[in-house]
């Protein structure tokens, strides 16, 4: 199934774009939870930030532990809520570089998306300056 849009809550997007400002010497992530609806709408409800597993400052990697740390956290949610939840994406940040994924985010990507045609993945480019307006 195709999805339509994705709406990301608020409180979730300012969680994320913390996360992603918190530091602007390496890449950080996490893990999106949420659920679909009848009109192939994914809704972002709850996020897990993760800790760095690579030492490379411009890779993230999710470990298994992690994903399941998270489903765990989205079954919770599912029980508090009363609504099918679940680990539906991820997010990464870019400081001082391009938005644009690179042909690692690519493959990670295409490698989630193989096991749920549903998940997806947010880039936030922070600490990036737009020259043409100095």
């Amino acid at each position: 199934m195709a999805l339509h849009s994705v709406c990301m809550a608020a409180d979730v997007y300012l969680v994320c774009l913390q996360h992603a400002l918190s530091t602007e010497k390496e890449e950080v992530m996490g893990l999106l939870i949420g659920d679909v609806d009848c009109e192939r709408t994914l809704h972002i409800s709850a996020v897990v930030m993760l800790r760095r597993s690579d030492k490379r400052k411009d890779r993230v990697e999710i470990s298994p532990e992690q994903l399941t740390k998270a489903a765990i956290q989205a079954d919770k949610l599912t029980h508090e809520l009363g609504q099918p939840m679940r680990v539906l994406g991820w997010y990464h940040s870019h400081p001082h570089i391009t938005v644009w994924p690179s042909h690692i985010d690519v493959r990670t990507q295409a490698m989630y998306q193989m096991m749920d045609k549903c998940f997806v993945g947010i880039i936030f480019s922070v600490f990036s300056e737009d020259k043409s307006t100095k």
